[in-house]
């Protein structure tokens, strides 16, 4: 029982520090892509802002348009149902310290939620990235992430992978439209959302279709 105890808590301990890893890699692939696109942009238009903005530890942002990523790895390790995702591959049921996540979370709010501390908005998950012992990964998106075949035995974690996740998530962002509330949802307006400055006749994302299973387009 003891040494059943000890494996797993060395195997939480460096799966953490892999997702953390993972993450500091995310954080500067980030980076390098706004510097980018800024460059490209800015000569265009430099009404378009691209900002990357680091929040603490386990928390980044990055804005562009009217579109706010927020990018948060949890301290938590967690597992899942057998029948769940990565679970029932032979990659994982062959070593049982597999079967343990990290796990970062990306999500979409429209910047002006964030801007004007509009409380009641809300905000869409665009995909998940699970870390394992090995570095490698299982990433869980939306229908819009176009990315590879999601084989968590090959898949590990690199810069070039880390910028294809962040890139697809900004694509599908801008890619889930905003649509405007219907006239009898704003016909009427509360002293508090008054009082409070908040902008009833706002829109809304439309929202994601998440699966489990990445689109693969060869």
């Amino acid at each position: 029982m003891f040494e059943g105890l000890k494996q797993k808590s060395v195997a939480k301990q460096a799966i953490y520090r892999n997702t953390q890893a993972a993450f500091d890699c995310l954080r500067l692939v980030s980076q390098e892509l706004v510097v980018e696109l800024s460059r490209k942009l800015t000569p265009l238009d430099s009404s378009v802002v691209i900002e990357y903005r680091s929040i603490n530890d386990m928390e980044f942002h990055i804005k562009f348009s009217g579109d706010l990523l927020v990018f948060v790895m949890h301290s938590n390790v967690v597992t899942f149902p057998d029948d769940y995702g990565p679970m029932p591959s032979a990659y994982v049921n062959a070593d049982f310290r597999r079967r343990f996540f990290g796990h970062i979370m990306a999500y979409n709010f429209m910047a002006d939620s964030i801007k004007y501390q509009r409380m009641n908005d809300p905000g869409y998950l665009v995909g998940r990235l699970l870390v394992n012992i090995e570095n490698h990964y299982y990433l869980e998106g939306v229908q819009q992430l176009e990315l590879p075949d999601n084989d968590m035995s090959d898949n590990i974690i690199r810069p070039d992978a880390m910028r294809l996740f962040v890139e697809s998530a900004m694509i599908a962002a801008v890619n889930n439209d905003l649509i405007a509330p219907l006239l009898p949802e704003i016909q009427k307006i509360s002293v508090k959302q008054k009082v409070e400055n908040q902008q009833v006749s706002r829109g809304s994302k439309v929202g994601f279709s998440f699966s489990h299973q990445q689109v693969h387009e060869g």
